[in-house]
């Protein structure tokens, strides 16, 4: 049966919604920008209008009753040096990223143009030899070219997202003048504009790259797709020294503020007078925002990529359906109008009146959006795909319902909703996991520490059940296309998910500016909240990029072993084995180097914390200025050195273990990286998230227990900065790492999967 979209409409819907969805951020933007940083003495007075959104209210701290033009003037210097700190740094990472790009480009030219010895001549398919495909040279170029895009996109995503978020900061702060619910809106606005930029910009890019490269292929759709995996890799690679590079920067700044500002002199969290406190703010936005774009812009390509080289070989490839082949795309595309509409209940059908409607309105935008994503990928399944088609599973083609497959991408989303909240049950201090975290600092920094670590082991257990459950469905019903497009579902709302993610780092930025403005306590008691909130929400969209990539790193897996012509991957010979327990243990050896890099960068920012303090005269006084270049300097100094290391231990290792012993050692090395790594990267996102917001709790001092426990400066209070400090490198540098660990590893070898089925396993040929 033909299916009801028609090519032309396929070629149509596809760019429209990007470009939707790219109009729609840049809606969000304009509302943002309407908030203004600059003193107006002309502005009409307080109170004159009374429009919902406020745009135009005059920016006094009401409560008060003080109009204090300094403040707005204050705060724009803060954020011209949050934005000018975050641009430098980013412009450094990318000189050396940049370098990177070019060279790995140049390896993945000479090593797939060396398959077929750089010849031009056609060549018989893989998986259809009575047909002839364009020379492996084409590929060559071609992956080479969608590497570079790829690339490209992903840090183009995170300098935007970062440019974004240091231009909102401040105007949150603003907003929170005239109560929390006009603070959320900036916020969430913001986050918004990244959200959306990203998933339209991934999609229309890969859009134009697959019409593209169709003009040379024609026909020839499995090199077509094969050589379009190179976009998945380009994203990940950068991705990684984003996350590696942002991750060392963030946690640096933030672990030497804490411990020498608030645990040695007994000064307020983002008190001007710490020298390390800029750094901090620059960090959350390099880190958390460029570092996290980046890294769900990888997944979404790479899921993308895994689905389409399955479906390239499948029957939709085989007879040239286009708008089946291109239903990934489709349900991307239905994603940018869900989250459209999800979006507009948190700014404009629902106000948040109390700082108590917060989390509630944030997990509102998870359940409405994959609700009604439930919906459009039925509709997207009825139109785009045949009632029946094959799917290639390892050799043999597998029929397919197209229900099935609707169940398929269903299973991933609903997954990703589950994940989502039981990573808030175990990091929002609403609940009793984090309060009795909070509890066990009564004791002590030790049994804080203790408590901590059991919650993030515990959190692992349903997150990895309900991981176990879609890969069991998925894979029943569409073999290794089913579990890609289960990470497609889970990805699917990407737009919202970032929103919620990003929305975060804003928070957290409003509330340092107002700290360092000189700005009255409740406006911190807002932006605390927020942030605590945001805190929360950005253990979600970790959780969402972890589970997701153990989705995306089982297909782009289960493609390598078809394309490296491996019948069966058997645990029990030797070779598999070895590469299972060497892969199981990078995740632990990644881990060590991301955290130790941090300890010493940390190292350097608390002496020269300690430092400014003993020899600046009227520093502590407030009469003095702290130096914060030089701890900005230190940051990015010691990111840009340490983010290499682990970066070249994740790019270099299946290029060894494919070249030295062959695609079979290298398929245990990533089953092994897969299986640990999930479970490394979820308990140590959900540890650091649940310390971070047991401080929290006691610092808000918001119930009778919270204030048993306070207030600010107690005992219980330094144990728990002390836990905090402990879990910053684990949520924000090795956790979130973590997920491009497994999915770059197994993107790079289905990528260099034909250099390895032909030249691989040099030594098990020497012996």
């Amino acid at each position: 049966m033909a299916v009801l979209l028609s090519y032309l409409a396929t070629e149509i819907v596809i760019p429209v919604c990007a470009v939707v969805g790219i109009l729609f951020s840049l809606a969000q933007w304009y509302l943002v920008s309407r908030v203004r940083v600059t003193p107006d003495r002309n502005a009409p007075a307080a109170g004159t209008n009374t429009k919902k959104n406020g745009f135009n209210d005059y920016l006094i701290e009401e409560e008060e009753g003080v109009n204090d033009q300094t403040v707005v003037a204050k705060c724009a210097e803060i954020q011209n040096a949050i934005s000018e700190g975050a641009t430098s740094f980013l412009f450094t990472e990318y000189q050396y990223v940049g370098v990177f790009m070019v060279v790995f480009a140049v390896l993945i030219f000479l090593f797939l143009g060396s398959v077929k010895g750089f010849s031009t001549e056609s060549q018989p398919c893989t998986y259809d030899v009575t047909n002839t495909c364009k020379p492996a040279l084409a590929t060559a170029v071609f992956s080479t070219v969608a590497f570079l895009l790829g690339g490209i996109t992903s840090l183009l995503s995170g300098f935007l997202g970062m440019k974004i978020a240091t231009y909102a900061n401040a105007r949150t702060t603003l907003e929170a003048r005239k109560g929390v619910g006009k603070a959320f809106i900036v916020a969430f606005r913001s986050g918004a504009v990244m959200g959306f930029l990203l998933a339209a910009n991934g999609l229309l890019v890969l859009y134009i790259t697959i019409n593209l490269f169709q003009l040379y292929y024609g026909d020839d759709w499995e090199g077509l797709f094969e050589a379009i995996t190179g976009y998945g890799l380009g994203g990940s690679a950068m991705a990684l020294f984003g996350r590696v590079g942002g991750g060392i920067y963030t946690k640096a700044a933030d672990v030497g503020a804490d411990l020498v500002g608030k645990i040695e002199r007994n000064i307020p969290e983002d008190d001007p007078r710490n020298p390390a406190v800029i750094a901090d703010n620059v960090g959350d936005n390099v880190g958390d925002i460029a570092g996290m774009g980046s890294d769900l812009f990888g997944s979404y390509a790479e899921s993308s990529c895994a689905a389409l080289v399955v479906a390239s070989i499948s029957s939709f490839g085989i007879n040239h359906e286009f708008t089946a082949m291109l239903y990934p795309l489709l349900v991307s595309s239905m994603g940018i109008l869900v989250c459209l509409i999800t979006t507009l209940f948190a700014t404009d059908f629902f106000e948040i009146k109390a700082v108590k409607d917060i989390e509630p309105a944030l997990k509102k935008q998870l359940i409405i959006s994959t609700v009604l994503m439930t919906i459009g990928i039925a509709i997207v399944s009825w139109v785009a795909l045949p009632s029946s088609f094959t799917i290639y599973n390892f050799g043999v083609q597998k029929v397919v319902k197209n229900w099935q497959l609707f169940l398929c991408v269903s299973v991933g989303l609903w997954a990703g909703l589950i994940i989502g909240f039981v990573t808030e049950y175990y990091t929002s201090n609403a609940y009793s996991p984090v309060q009795d975290v909070a509890d066990s600092c009564r004791t002590g920094a030790a049994t804080n520490v203790i408590f901590g670590l059991a919650l993030g082991y515990k959190s692992v257990i349903i997150p990895i059940f309900a991981i176990a459950v879609s890969i069991f469905v998925s894979f029943s019903f569409a073999a290794m296309y089913g579990i890609a497009v289960a990470a497609l579902g889970m990805l699917s709302t990407i737009a919202t998910g970032l929103a919620i993610d990003a929305y975060g780092p804003i928070s957290d930025n409003a509330g340092g500016i107002a700290e360092m403005a000189g700005m009255s306590h409740r406006i911190r008691e807002r932006t605390d909240a927020l942030d605590a909130a945001g805190n929360t929400t950005a253990a979600i969209g970790k959780g969402f990029a972890i589970g997701s990539a153990a989705l995306v790193s089982l297909a782009l897996f289960g493609a390598f072993v078809s394309r490296a012509a491996i019948s069966t991957v058997d645990v029990l010979t030797p070779k598999v084995f070895i590469g299972l327990i060497v892969g199981a243990m990078l995740p632990y050896w990644f881990s060590a180097m991301t955290m130790k890099s941090v300890g010493s960068a940390a190292l350097k920012m608390v002496e020269e914390v300690r430092r400014q303090f003993n020899t600046i005269p009227g520093l502590m006084e407030g009469l003095a200025k702290p130096d914060y270049a030089t701890c900005v300097k230190i940051s990015t100094d010691a990111s840009i050195k340490e983010m290499i290391p682990p970066g070249a231990l994740v790019i270099l290792t299946p290029l060894i273990v494919g070249t030295l012993f062959g695609v079979e050692t290298l398929s245990g090395v990533l089953a092994g990286s897969l299986v640990s790594g999930v479970q490394v990267a979820i308990s140590a996102s959900n540890t650091g998230g649940a310390w971070d917001n047991a401080k929290k709790y006691i610092e808000a001092g918001a119930s009778e227990h919270a204030r048993t426990l306070g207030p600010k400066g107690s005992d219980p209070h330094k144990a728990a900065v002390i836990g905090d400090t402990i879990g910053d490198p684990l949520k924000d540098t090795s956790g979130p790492s973590l997920n491009i660990l497994i999915k770059l590893m197994a993107v790079e070898s289905l990528v260099f999967a034909p250099f390895f089925a032909t030249h691989g396993g040099l030594l098990f040929k020497i012996f």
